[in-house]
């Protein structure tokens, strides 16, 4: 049996799996987080920009992954997915 601690959330639209997503992109809204390598702004996309649009340089950016384990402790959940 399942438990809670067993899946994993997308914050964004709220695809729940048992499985952890594939290359950390959620396989329903194809979303994840981003953050800038440079200033650490962090933002919501299928994939990673190749200029940071708030400090204007090239960076690399991390994939934070918009999927949380164990997602009904979660602190920070996308507010927008309890409004649907």
């Amino acid at each position: 049996m399942l438990n809670e601690q067993d899946l994993w959330m997308c914050t964004e639209c709220g695809y729940t799996s048992t499985d952890r997503f594939i290359g950390d992109i959620c396989p329903r809204c194809g979303l994840t987080y981003w953050q800038c390598g440079v200033c650490g702004y962090t933002m919501v996309g299928a994939t990673a920009p190749v200029v940071c649009p708030e400090c204007q340089t090239e960076s690399e950016f991390i994939n934070l992954s918009c999927y949380i384990p164990g997602w009904r402790e979660a602190d920070i959940v996308n507010p927008s997915f309890f409004e649907r």
